[in-house]
């Protein structure tokens, strides 16, 4: 078997690639430019990708016999040409649960902490000046009480829920897809959701149920000084009806993910007045040392199981 990496970059620098030396001969990419796809692949028995296309036309120029997505999407993938040609496609679901439970949790206590701020006042010498032991010019408030509402209860929504509650928190929730009824939860509307709850974290898939689910209207309905934040997929919140509503000084964000990912430059996220409350992180949520080492362990043994059948 020949195995090509096409994007490796994706899996971080300190990524651990040589598994995959026991299965043939191994060759890994740090990026791939649309152009090059065909061309690195065309010996190929497997493909690695993260966010390089494999469509019709790669598919129909090489002989791919398994195609391994290092993710769980697969959107990057045409479906269909695959089916066609009788190639698998293998994903990775469940590896980053713990890793994007972690980081939500993370960035909410950062806004609710105001550490921005306070680790600030100590490093720029402010502290080593006051008179007195303690500061409290800006706000820290409690994640115990409040309302926190869950859009897309899935494996990560359910944690977060479960965790949210271990902190005292009001526990309601929205399901996308209408499928996911869990009597440890209060299901809700996304109208009661959105009106009901101080702090809103999204953890659902970007489809025909979530794209734009959260636009100028539903921002509109959300609690002055609520917190929402998106750990799912760009695309779900309309990102410039999202700077007004910054601007307006009615909401605390937080973002791991974008409609367009590298961020592009001028966005008006970027421009905000309130910055203070916003916190934006590159797609960085799945990404932890453990995550990404199990992540490298499945794909590996999504090609053991291939090769075995």
């Amino acid at each position: 078997m020949k195995i090509v990496c096409l994007d490796a970059d994706t899996l971080g620098f300190d990524a651990d690639l040589s598994i995959f030396n026991k299965f043939g001969e191994f060759k890994s990419y740090d990026k791939t430019p649309a152009n090059l796809t065909i061309e690195r692949l065309k010996d190929a028995d497997i493909v690695i990708t993260n966010k390089v296309l494999i469509t019709n036309e790669v598919i129909a120029n090489t002989n791919l016999k398994l195609i391994c997505v290092s993710a769980t999407g697969v959107n990057n993938i045409d479906l269909e040409a695959a089916k066609k040609r009788e190639i698998p496609v293998k994903n990775v679901a469940g590896y980053s649960t713990n890793s994007v439970v972690q980081q939500t949790f993370a960035s909410l206590l950062m806004l609710t902490n105001n550490m921005n701020y306070y680790t600030n006042y100590v490093s720029s010498g402010e502290w080593a000046k006051s008179e007195i032991f303690t500061n409290l010019d800006k706000p820290i408030t409690e994640i115990c009480g409040k309302n926190f509402g869950i859009i897309g209860l899935g494996e990560i929504g359910k944690k977060v829920a479960k965790i949210a509650q271990v902190f005292g928190a009001n526990i309601s929730y929205f399901s996308t897809s209408g499928k996911n009824n869990d009597s440890n939860f209060r299901q809700v509307s996304l109208d009661e959701l959105l009106q009901e709850c101080d702090i809103i974290s999204i953890h659902a898939p970007l489809n025909e149920n979530t794209k734009n689910l959260i636009g100028k209207n539903e921002l509109s309905k959300i609690k002055k000084g609520a917190i929402l934040m998106n750990f799912g997929r760009g695309g779900i919140i309309d990102e410039i009806a999202l700077a007004n509503a910054i601007d307006d000084g009615n909401l605390k964000v937080v973002l791991d993910v974008l409609e367009t990912e590298p961020m592009t430059k001028n966005h008006p996220l970027l421009n905000v007045k309130f910055k203070e409350n916003l916190i934006i992180t590159p797609h960085t949520a799945w990404g932890s040392v453990e995550a990404r080492k199990i992540l490298i362990e499945k794909i590996a043994l999504n090609i053991e199981n291939f090769l075995n059948n």
